[in-house]
């Protein structure tokens, strides 16, 4: 199994497009602080094929601290969420 990272993604770009990595590294990062962006204007971003990027809010809870066995507060957070689109579940089968 392979792991395709950030440097990984640049050279499939530059290869498929026929341009320098420095340049597609500047639309690899432009895609993703654009996604970003917009997630933190509190935005949803619907990529047609790929899938659904937000923000969820979690609620606060009260949690244990394992060490002192103390019930503890866990405040309200907000974590980006991904739900794949049909035809990429469809496509990873």
């Amino acid at each position: 199994m392979e792991i395709l990272n950030k440097k990984g993604l640049v050279e499939v770009v530059a290869t498929k497009l026929e341009m320098t990595k420095k340049d597609a590294a500047v639309v690899v990062d432009t895609v993703f602080e654009t996604i970003t962006s917009s997630l933190v204007e509190g935005n949803k971003v619907d990529i047609s094929g790929f899938g659904k990027f937000e923000v969820k809010t979690r609620a606060s809870r009260t949690g244990i601290n394992p060490a002192t066995k103390e019930s503890i507060e866990i405040p309200a957070t907000k974590a980006p969420s991904f739900k794949a689109a049909k035809a990429l579940k469809e496509a990873v089968k």
